[in-house]
């Protein structure tokens, strides 16, 4: 992470990406290896807390009036576009 400004979580993933493909090439030296490789654990912790709060927000959302969570099927963008065809 260049900068210390929170990023979204697209940004964060695509950043983690990236240097997953830098590390694999495997022809950056030690430091910088290292250097990388901390970048990604911070970045895969941020990404993996982001997760974390959308599933909280999402287990709220779906709560019936007694407080309960509710489970419903999850129809994914294929299975609803098949739907209108």
């Amino acid at each position: 992470m260049k900068n210390s400004n929170p990023q979204n979580f697209e940004t964060s993933l695509e950043e983690l990406e990236r240097i997953v493909r830098e590390l694999e090439r495997g022809d950056l030296p030690l430091e910088k290896s290292l250097e990388l490789f901390e970048q990604g654990v911070k970045l895969s912790r941020a990404c993996q807390e982001r997760l974390n709060e959308a599933e909280r927000r999402i287990e709220v959302l779906t709560r019936d009036s007694q407080g309960r969570a509710t489970v419903s099927a999850f129809e994914s963008e294929d299975e609803s576009d098949e739907d209108l065809s």
